[in-house]
């Protein structure tokens, strides 16, 4: 799967522009990102791929690379 899914995913969710996003945009590393705007990502991050996260992958969703890891543990695969 293209990395352009996810990236849409994440500038929904957060309202930042696409060319913003890369593997080391990380939780709190921008004022967008925030506890609540975390909680909406996870939310497009289910919707959109169709998966339930765990509370410790929830947690544990602290960057865009980790996202796609955390997504590769449900099937879903990014290209590098």
């Amino acid at each position: 799967m293209s990395n352009e899914s996810l990236v849409k995913v994440f500038a929904d969710a957060l309202a930042i522009a696409p060319a913003r996003i890369n593997d080391q945009l990380a939780y709190n590393s921008i004022e967008e990102w925030d506890s609540t705007a975390h909680m909406v990502l996870v939310a497009a991050i289910e919707q959109h791929f169709g998966v339930m996260l765990e509370t410790q992958e929830v947690l544990g969703l602290s960057s865009f690379d980790k996202a796609k890891e955390i997504l590769g543990r449900h099937g879903i695969q990014f290209d590098k």
